[in-house]
């Protein structure tokens, strides 16, 4: 099955596949996709609003306390921490780039707290850009379709993508991998009598040599 025919077939089960993380700008975005670190897109959507209601600017957020901008996103996992680094990010759009969010790879990953699937998504969602971002659920299904090692480190993962994917597809298919992750080939209890890549999956595989 090539690759274009995953995707094929992930356009048919998930036609409006995008991104969840509800966002007005690619401030909002950056902000939110480091506050999704390992917590769900549905609990940062929950405190988002009121988070870029206090603080609608890169300048505001920089401004403020950590004390400030903790009690807006307690609920979420590394909370205290996520407080620092969204600061630190703010200050830094602020010092260095005049409050706007930039569009490169280079200049999104010096920022505080933004790395590389994160400016990943920033580049492909805010800008247009062809990425891929590789997250839990891009690297769980990549592996599963056979589309990478085992092994491979999440960087492994995102080069093989992009050599197999055609460029044009690249900012879809994040999406329809992170859907399909998420909804049908979750980490445990995948529903694999739903899924239409049986034939190719490595799944028992992979599970058997970890």
């Amino acid at each position: 099955m090539t690759t274009d025919e995953i995707l094929d077939e992930l356009e048919l089960i998930f036609p409006n596949a995008e991104c969840e993380l509800i966002h007005k700008n690619a401030y909002e975005l950056l902000i939110a996709v480091i506050l999704s670190a390992q917590t769900t897109d549905v609990s940062v959507n929950k405190i988002t609003p009121a988070l870029f209601e206090r603080f609608p600017t890169p300048q505001l957020l920089a401004k403020a306390e950590l004390s400030e901008i903790e009690p807006y996103i307690h609920s979420i996992g590394l909370y205290r921490n996520k407080a620092r680094s969204i600061k630190g990010c703010a200050a830094a759009l602020v010092e260095k780039h005049q409050g706007i969010v930039p569009s490169t790879m280079k200049e999104l990953t010096a920022l505080p707290g933004c790395g590389r699937k994160t400016a990943n998504v920033v580049l492909s969602v805010a800008f247009d850009v062809p990425a891929i971002a590789v997250d839990t659920h891009v690297e769980r299904v990549s592996k599963r379709l056979g589309l990478a090692k085992p092994d491979d480190s999440v960087l492994e993962v995102e080069k093989k993508l992009k050599r197999k994917i055609k460029r044009e597809r690249w900012n879809k298919s994040h999406h329809l991998f992170i859907f399909f992750g998420r909804y049908l080939c979750m980490a445990r209890n995948p529903q694999c009598e739903r899924c239409p890549f049986q034939s190719i999956c490595k799944r028992k595989k992979i599970e058997a040599v970890s």
